[in-house]
């Protein structure tokens, strides 16, 4: 299991600080909307110039058309990043116009899909998708294998599950983790270190428990002497 630090602070500066701060460990970093809109490809630079060994997950979270949103991934794949995303609700044309884009780039980055976003409890996900939430995450993942990405972007609780309708290969990369039970937000199925181990989650992305902290170094040394 991996740790994916998730960089979504109010300012650039306040991100660098952070990376600058845990430049030593060997982590990956989510650069979301906010921080890539206001800081852009630039920002990216910065952080391998800190440390080249970072990994970079770019959560843009691409929702478009089936060729628009192959063509904004061919684009992002261009920019150097480890791994990316896009919505599996985008539907199965999208996701295979997508690896179809990409299949002849040498080392292509990473193509995750989101299935359900961690903000949703089951009654907000039916409002909007009229469907039973863990159901439609796992069929959302099977589509996502069956097209050819890499895997899915879930909350904690739907992981073993799609691991089981899929492969034990096939990443699953989990929002929403408290790693000491912090409080949880704005965030509705959120879990802790010990339940994303036991759910054989590949990657926990991790953001305001450490960033909120006063000792943000020392939280990244606790969660990886835990995974």
């Amino acid at each position: 299991m991996k740790l994916c630090v998730a960089l979504d602070l109010d300012k650039r500066e306040e991100n660098l600080k952070i990376i600058k701060n845990i430049k030593d460990f060997d982590v990956w970093l989510k650069v979301g909307l906010r921080s890539y809109i206001r800081d852009g490809q630039d920002f990216l630079k910065e952080i391998k110039q800190i440390n080249p060994n970072f990994k970079i997950f770019l959560d843009l979270k691409l929702y478009d058309i089936p060729n628009t949103t192959a063509d904004a991934a061919f684009e992002v794949a261009q920019l150097g990043v480890d791994m990316f995303n896009i919505h599996a609700s985008a539907g199965k044309e999208a996701m295979h116009a997508v690896m179809k884009r990409l299949q002849d780039m040498d080392n292509r980055p990473k193509v995750l899909a989101v299935t359900a976003l961690t903000s949703f409890d089951e009654v907000g996900f039916r409002d909007v998708y009229n469907q039973d939430l863990t159901q439609t995450a796992i069929k959302f993942a099977k589509d996502t294998y069956a097209c050819g990405l890499d895997g899915v972007v879930s909350s904690v609780y739907e992981s073993k599950a799609i691991k089981n309708a899929t492969s034990n290969e096939f990443i699953t990369l989990t929002p929403g983790i408290r790693p000491f039970s912090e409080d949880s937000g704005d965030q509705k199925r959120v879990a802790d270190i010990n339940m994303a181990k036991e759910n054989l989650v590949d990657f926990i992305v991790v953001g305001r428990p450490i960033y909120k902290s006063d000792d943000p170094k020392g939280v990244v040394e606790r969660i990886l002497e835990n995974i």
